[in-house]
């Protein structure tokens, strides 16, 4: 074999070599893709789509009452610490026509994984009517004077950057939720407003309490101005321009039971008990067990009766039952069910979780089990 020969061969020995290097490499790359695609569960070819394609979107809408002071000064911090953890922030603020139904249901469209009130009371009502029933969970930024809603779950009220971070990122559980509803009002006599009358027909949900008597004559007489300045402390100012008012005759139907005629002082429908001040009205109330608790007050005596009631529910509030004394001028008298209806002589003021609804005649309230997702802590509270 003569040296060209043997140059030939090996030149064509090294050309075959590359071909089949060049081959392996091209089927190896065209193996990679369809390798990303069964790694992620997608069908062949579709981890370039992957790739390009931008995150999901994860909303986060706030519901803010723009009334209270705090509010304003919450935006710039509470839209950036979502921004920081990759969430898209909505700022959508109430009205004085809409005090947040609208603004929470149209967070829910522009699909917003949780909505927070940010607010008082009144707020997380009005947010509360439009997610039940949603799914969507509700958080709580309380910035309100009494903040039932949010004692009764354990979100702190004194720290708002561990409230956000709960409703960025806590525990979702489904609670029960009240309604109260205008049966009748009264004819209004020379020297009321009609606009002070409740409106007939009318629903009004509740998350903690709803009642009628002596704790709404003491809301609705409350002065704004002093309640902004030293906060739940001026319902107590209030309370006592109303310690010496009528007691109510009421008729007081539980579920289909017949009705029972009685004298009180205030009737209260509980969702959960938990008041500001360390005051546990409603000892036995749990947010989420179908049922509500009725708690009717009542006192004779003057003082000396509101003193005994107060020192009732006290005790009541570390677990002491009160034993049954013949001649009591002050109890509470407790009972459960699933809806109540009470017709008050002469009608008398209503309220739901502290906002008033006017007087009314005759109401009528029921639960609606687990109809409402609430973001909690994560961590357990063994105190209720």
């Amino acid at each position: 074999m003569s040296p060209w020969e043997i140059v030939w061969i090996c030149l064509s020995l090294v050309m075959a070599a590359t071909a089949l290097t060049v081959s392996i490499l091209l089927w190896r790359e065209r193996r990679r893709p369809w390798r990303r695609s069964q790694a992620h569960g997608l069908p062949d070819g579709a981890a370039g789509d992957e790739a390009a394609s931008p995150p999901p979107r994860r909303v986060v809408a706030f519901v803010a009452n723009p009334s209270k002071p705090d509010v304003a000064s919450l935006k710039e911090p509470v839209l950036a610490a979502c921004r920081a953890t990759g969430l898209e922030p909505l700022w959508i603020e109430t009205s004085v026509e809409d005090p947040g139904v609208g603004q929470a249901r149209e967070a829910v469209a522009q699909g917003a994984e949780v909505v927070v009130a940010t607010g008082g009371d009144g707020t997380v009502r009005a947010v509360a009517e439009a997610m039940v029933g949603t799914g969507v969970p509700m958080g709580l930024l309380p910035v309100g004077t009494g903040n039932l809603l949010a004692r009764n779950l354990d979100i702190p009220v004194t720290d708002l950057d561990e409230a956000l971070t709960i409703a960025l990122d806590g525990r979702d559980r489904s609670i029960d939720v009240g309604w109260l509803e205008v049966l009748e009002a009264p004819a209004p006599d020379g020297d009321e407003d009609e606009a002070d009358l409740a409106e007939v027909g009318s629903k009004h949900l509740f998350t903690v309490i709803g009642g009628v008597g002596f704790d709404a004559a003491m809301v609705a007489d409350t002065n704004s101005t002093l309640k902004a300045k030293v906060g739940w402390m001026a319902y107590f100012a209030a309370g006592v321009r109303h310690l010496h008012g009528r007691r109510l005759e009421a008729s007081i139907q539980l579920d289909d039971q017949p009705a029972v005629t009685t004298r009180l002082r205030t009737l209260l429908v509980g969702n959960c008990g938990r008041l500001p001040g360390g005051i546990t009205l409603i000892p036995d109330a749990v947010v989420d067990d179908g049922i509500l608790d009725i708690a009717a007050i009542d006192t004779r005596g003057g003082i000396a009766g509101w003193a005994q009631l107060f020192g009732e529910v006290v005790l009541q509030g570390l677990g002491v039952k009160t034993v049954e004394l013949p001649n009591r001028i002050g109890r509470i008298d407790h009972t459960q069910c699933r809806s109540v209806t009470a017709r008050i002589r002469g009608g008398e003021q209503a309220q739901v979780d502290g906002d008033i609804i006017g007087r009314a005649s005759a109401i009528k309230a029921w639960v609606e089990p687990g109809a409402l997702v609430v973001r909690n802590p994560r961590r357990i509270t063994l105190a209720r």
